[in-house]
């Protein structure tokens, strides 16, 4: 025992989300000092609203006694009696009631234990959820200014990851913005949907309150009213079992699961992006990209995005299974596992949100490998074009394409089989039979912007319809979110 007692922070497993990716803010949200007071603000809550109510044994001496003990929490000694009872509630109940001795006989009157525990848990969900809109704001801020800076840049298109028409740089960033619009939408639809538990009594009769207060059932309404006002909630859940409806655990998890998506969505695509040496993630000027290959620039970045986010896209099955379990009023095997998903699923989204940013910070973009990407791939994709071009001066359409045709595939092999350029287009040059000339031609190659269509001006047109309205609207959240990474 004496061995475990000398043992340090580095000697015992430390989770990595709070060592390594969350941060702090997150972390205080789900530390047990928040949770332990805001058990102890549950009770003061409920107790000046008996008060209120007409409870003539709660004073104010009691509530004012209360009050001056909320932080004074003695861990040790609510171990240690968590240890005889086995029940961590009223293990605080007696530890509060140690600091407030004229108080301890009604801390907890008329309450089952989900009502601190229920109540705590929709308070630090909402709290957490707060910060989650604030990452994601700044995330879409800088991917909008990203976008706009590289609206006009032409690029490769990929379907399939095959190239397909040429777009913008900018023009691909908003898709990513558009999936986390989407996303904050689903945000603040659960702000608007956010409910306490209220008072609600054992398994949701509310039974012990309506005893409390002589079988007078407007005061118990009343109660709960006021406790819900009190805990900063506009509304309580109607019905309730012992706990609040699990289902509600299962839509957040939905939210979280739907961020971790998008964002795992924009990683692969920088991930591939790095591999072709057209766009990267910010490299740090010592890092190390591999022990044994120094020339590395890894992803690793978008790797670990993508590694959190695989997590987290997986929490709504286990939390779902929690919500399809609950017997009747409820049952104790939520308990155990809520005691992590919740909190982790909070600290991964933190993270996964914290590296979005820092990334999208400082992106980097390669022009000059672009355009030799753009250069391989932009005869075969000029070909349309050229095509409508011949056929409004008086070509016949159907031979031109013959042409063009067998001029592309031996065009293609050489590139495949040979490793050689595209030269597709001094291929034409060369055959007499094809009337436009090298001149049209490199006009063609000169100007690739030609070949992207409305790609700069949807741009445009969607930061200034979609974006900028909500960057207005939470334009006191830029700016304000902690990105740099731990490691």
């Amino acid at each position: 025992m004496e061995e475990y007692n000398k043992m340090t922070d580095n000697s015992i497993y430390q989770s990595a989300l709070s060592g390594r990716y969350a941060d702090k803010a997150m972390q205080k949200i789900f530390s047990n000092d928040f949770k332990f007071q805001t058990w102890r603000k549950c009770w003061i809550d409920l107790a000046e609203a008996e008060k209120e109510l007409g409870l003539t044994q709660i004073t104010d001496n009691m509530i004012k006694e209360m009050y001056d003990a909320v932080t004074n929490i003695d861990y040790d000694v609510a171990k240690k009696r968590e240890k005889e009872t086995r029940h961590d509630v009223m293990s605080h109940v007696y530890e509060y009631g140690l600091h407030c001795p004229e108080a301890k006989g009604i801390i907890h009157l008329g309450a089952t234990s989900q009502y601190v525990c229920c109540n705590t848990d929709l308070i630090q969900q909402k709290e957490a959820l707060t910060l989650v809109k604030k990452d994601l704001v700044n995330t879409i801020y800088n991917l909008s200014k990203f976008a706009k800076d590289h609206k006009n840049l032409a690029t490769l298109g990929f379907t399939h990851y095959q190239p397909g028409q040429p777009t913008t740089v900018g023009k691909r960033n908003t898709l990513y913005i558009q999936d986390l619009l989407m996303d904050l939408e689903q945000i603040e639809h659960l702000e608007s949907i956010f409910k306490a538990r209220g008072a609600k009594g054992t398994v949701g009769t509310q039974a012990s309150y309506l005893t409390l207060f002589d079988g007078n059932h407007g005061k118990v309404k009343k109660l709960d009213e006021l406790v819900t006002k009190k805990l900063g909630f506009s509304e309580s859940y109607p019905v309730t079992g012992q706990t609040y409806s699990r289902k509600f655990d299962t839509m957040v998890s939905s939210v979280l699961a739907g961020i971790a998506s998008s964002a795992s969505k924009f990683a692969c695509d920088l991930r591939l992006l790095s591999n072709l040496k057209m766009q990267e993630e910010p490299f740090s000027k010592k890092q190390t990209g591999s022990s044994a290959m120094a020339y590395k620039r890894n992803p690793m970045r978008s790797e670990r995005m993508t590694s959190l986010s695989r997590m987290l896209m997986n929490y709504p099955n286990m939390i779902g299974q929690i919500h399809a379990n609950q017997w009747f009023e409820r049952t104790l095997d939520d308990s155990s596992a809520r005691r992590s998903l919740i909190s982790e699923e909070f600290l991964l989204t933190n993270a996964v949100l914290k590296i979005y940013q820092n990334i999208t910070k400082g992106m980097v973009v390669y022009p000059a490998q672009i355009k030799k990407h753009l250069d391989q791939e932009l005869p075969f994709m000029a070909t349309e074009e050229i095509l409508m071009d011949l056929a409004k001066e008086g070509h016949n359409r159907n031979e031109m394409h013959e042409i063009i045709k067998v001029h592309s595939v031996a065009a293609g092999k050489i590139v495949k089989e040979e490793g050689k350029p595209n030269d597709l287009f001094e291929r034409l040059e060369k055959d007499s039979n094809f009337p436009a000339g090298k001149e049209y031609l490199d006009t063609l190659l000169d100007n690739p912007s030609r070949f992207t269509g409305r790609a700069s001006e949807q741009v445009d047109e969607f930061i200034e319809t979609e974006v900028d309205p909500v960057l207005m609207k939470y334009k006191d959240l830029i700016g304000d979110s902690d990105s740099e990474l731990n490691v």
